[in-house]
């Protein structure tokens, strides 16, 4: 069972959200929040496996509460965002988040979005990866790769390729010859070499090297 928190200042969406939610079989609302502070304060007490995290709300902001979540790891957290917010978007990606969902998004992809950071996996909606992508064809390159990359094995490397490519757990197993086992630990193992949060993180610098 996949324990979530959503945290959204609109209690009319909060209620659809957490429905939705409720209705998947293998995924349980164990918390709601209204403010940033208080989803917090939930995934401290409830340490559920996933905080669906709206960015704009009152006393604490979605990218700040998210920012407190990943530091602590206490959950993964999935952003709710609109098309518009670009600020928001970057914002919770240097933050940590490990996924970006739009808030037009139907029940079927919210509940997908959900299994699939719960798995571990990275998740973009296409929209917030269309603006991605034009912000880095539009953005200084990095000067060079970091010190830290030459750290990573070769496999780690082909990982982290993949990762920048948008590929899943198995897509990368499929790719490179390798159980989905031992993709996960080339990924955490990487994203500690890195001094990374998220494995979207990773797809980032992936994408910024031209990996």
């Amino acid at each position: 069972m996949i324990r979530v928190v959503v945290a959204e200042d609109q209690s009319a969406v909060r209620a659809g959200l957490v429905l939705i939610l409720n209705s998947a079989p293998d995924i349980e609302v164990a918390g709601e929040a209204e403010d940033g502070e208080r989803a917090v304060a939930l995934a401290r007490e409830l340490r559920p496996d996933l905080v669906l995290m709206d960015v704009q709300m009152p006393r604490l902001d979605g990218v700040s509460a998210t920012r407190e979540i990943v530091a602590e790891a206490l959950a993964d957290v999935l952003v709710l965002t609109t098309f518009d917010l670009d600020a928001y978007v970057f914002g919770a990606l240097r933050a940590g988040a490990s996924g970006f969902l739009l808030k037009t998004a139907d029940a079927r992809d919210l509940i997908e979005g959900v299994r699939t950071v719960a798995r571990g996996e990275g998740m973009i909606a296409p929209a917030v990866t269309r603006r991605l992508i034009a912000e880095f064809a539009s953005a200084p390159q990095r000067a060079g790769a970091p010190p830290e990359l030459a750290t990573l094995t070769r496999r780690e490397r082909e990982v982290l390729g993949c990762l920048g490519a948008g590929l899943s757990n198995a897509g990368i197993a499929d790719r490179l010859d390798m159980a989905e086992a031992t993709v996960k630990t080339h990924v955490s193992r990487l994203l500690g070499k890195l001094g990374l949060r998220s494995r979207v993180q990773a797809a980032v610098l992936a994408q910024e090297l031209g990996l």
